[in-house]
């Protein structure tokens, strides 16, 4: 019993791992999506495709994250494997058996269940984020100075799908600028880079686009799916945003 509860305990503590990583890893500039894949790759140590590996380990902070990912993941793959060995190894009864399987069963349920969650994923996210912040100096230093980013302004990338918000449609049309967030370039799924688009730019599946603005919206984002709860996203994103231009107005004039 006490084998199956250590299981349970490394699968935990790996997917906590994996998700400050990932965290982490966004706060380098990366796109979440790529930066959960980079994540869970060099944690379970499956590897990842070239054009991916080039990101990481031509950047000095990506590539010591996940050198770290990689020796934790070596030592919890040995402990989650001995301890699942050791969790069926001398029962002397069917019964026993059982109860063991069950209980096994439930928590990977549970815990597959708290990995999926958006909820799970937003607030920890949100945790680890301000975690970081906090007692690390997680910076892209050349960028950072040049932007002057500063609280919730950030970089980063963002990977569209077909079915996101932002799939085959105009940048002018999608008025990004807003809700706050400036596209400053394109990356297209043949390689080719399209730097400052102008508002005739078409964004399409598999593009990813280089961005600025708050990390808020833009993680709203990238989780943005077409269709009505999509627009009335955005529609409430660009109310937000001119209520902190308003806010930012009533600062200045008060200087």
């Amino acid at each position: 019993m006490i084998s199956i509860v250590s299981l349970l305990v490394v699968l935990a503590l790996s997917i906590l791992v994996t998700r400050i990583a990932t965290v982490a890893l966004t706060h380098t500039g990366l796109a979440r999506e790529s930066a959960k894949f980079q994540a869970r790759s060099a944690f379970t140590g499956v590897g990842f495709t070239t054009n991916e590996s080039e990101k990481v380990v031509n950047h000095p902070i990506r590539r010591r994250i996940l050198l770290l990912l990689m020796l934790l993941g070596n030592a919890g793959v040995v402990t989650a494997v001995s301890s699942l060995i050791l969790s069926f190894v001398d029962l002397n009864s069917s019964v026993a058996m059982l109860w063991r399987v069950i209980l096994l069963v439930s928590g990977l349920v549970l815990l597959w269940s708290l990995a999926a969650s958006q909820w799970m994923d937003r607030h920890l996210s949100n945790i680890v984020s301000k975690a970081l912040k906090r007692y690390t100096n997680l910076k892209i230093q050349d960028f950072a100075k040049l932007l002057h980013l500063a609280g919730d302004y950030q970089v980063t990338e963002l990977q569209v799908k077909a079915d996101d918000w932002l799939a085959g449609r105009a940048l002018a049309e999608l008025g990004l600028r807003q809700e706050g967030i400036m596209v400053l370039g394109i990356t297209r799924s043949n390689g080719d880079y399209l730097g400052a688009p102008d508002g005739a730019t078409e964004v399409t599946a598999d593009d990813v686009l280089i961005l600025y603005g708050r990390a808020t919206v833009m993680r709203d984002l990238d989780e943005r799916k077409r269709g009505f709860t999509g627009n009335m996203a955005h529609h409430q994103r660009m109310l937000d945003q001119k209520k902190i231009e308003r806010q930012e107005k009533e600062q200045m004039s008060s200087r």
